[in-house]
């Protein structure tokens, strides 16, 4: 497969929203495309403090897909 050198560079994602799974509010964090396409690390939810596994993947358009899943 080749790719066209004149392609314009994918936008990455820099934030994202998910829903917190212990009490459901929506938080917006934000993602880093330069940890590399896969990522997962715990953060704190915004509103009830409880802590989260995150799931962070760049697409090759750049998108993010995040998922979070509780830590228990």
């Amino acid at each position: 497969m080749t790719t066209d050198p004149d392609a314009p560079e994918p936008e990455f994602d820099t934030e994202a929203s998910v829903a917190c799974p212990y009490c459901g509010q929506v938080n917006w964090i934000a993602v880093d495309p330069a940890g590399g396409s896969h990522q997962e690390y715990v953060e704190d939810c915004q509103v009830c403090c409880r802590p989260w596994q995150v799931s962070v993947t760049f697409g090759d358009d750049g998108a993010a897909t995040v998922s979070a899943d509780s830590t228990d």
